[in-house]
């Protein structure tokens, strides 16, 4: 199963793309982080699941 890597001032964390479940979904996000997309992005809110 593919890995994201994320790197934030405040630590870094991995997410799981499961391909099998969204497979166009993990698709689109493996090709923008191949092509640099994500690079610098800022994380604008965060919400705490309940």
């Amino acid at each position: 199963m593919p890995t994201a890597i994320f790197k934030t001032n405040f630590g870094n964390f991995s997410v799981y793309l499961d391909e099998e479940k969204a497979p166009i979904t993990a698709g689109n996000f493996i090709k923008l982080a191949k092509d640099g997309f994500y690079n610098g992005l800022t994380f604008h809110r965060v919400i705490k699941i309940l």
